[in-house]
């Protein structure tokens, strides 16, 4: 199962664009557009994907052991960090301070409709060995011109999207 996660390769969807692979910097185009007085961007890069999720150490096991994803700290039971590549997904458990509520009293809470996209090899291959490992998917693979993708679900319900790039001639 661990020899499949090493073909990982991380993009985030239209929600972040295509800058993981973009080194920080204060220059932009002309373009880009700004709001700051001297024409520089306010973001210095991607950082990286919050989810919130109900139970940290469940949420630590499913990321490194089903899709894995390395530990790269976690603070028990309110804050964990796990990484592939150059996406690190931060998981904030009740009592972090990033699923605090909003000032209006909005809960911040699990699920929704964003989500990472992890690239793979081989999908439908992919799909069997979790299916059979029991993770629960929302929808059956869809293929399109710009390639194969499903979604899964953490354990608390965040959505995870498994890309596999149409073969280009």
């Amino acid at each position: 199962m661990r020899k499949w996660c090493a073909f990982f390769l991380c993009f985030i969807g239209v929600a972040i664009g295509g800058c993981m692979n973009q080194k920080g910097s204060s220059e932009t185009s002309p373009e880009a557009g700004s709001n700051t007085k001297e024409g520089q961007s306010v973001v210095l890069s991607l950082w990286g994907v919050r989810y919130q999720v109900k139970d940290v150490s469940r949420s630590v096991a499913f990321y490194t052991k089903q899709l894995g994803l390395k530990l790269d700290q976690q603070t028990l039971p309110a804050f964990a960090q796990v990484s592939v590549g150059n996406l690190k997904l931060i998981l904030s458990g009740p009592g972090a301070s990033g699923s605090r509520p909003m000032p209006d009293g909005r809960q911040q809470e699990p699920g929704g409709w964003n989500r990472v996209i992890l690239q793979v090899t081989d999908l439908p291959a992919r799909i069997e060995v979790l299916k059979k490992a029991g993770l629960h998917f929302r929808n059956e693979m869809e293929v399109g011109p710009g390639g194969k993708q499903i979604q899964l679900e953490d354990p608390d319900g965040n959505p995870i999207e498994l890309f596999e790039p149409a073969s280009r001639p």
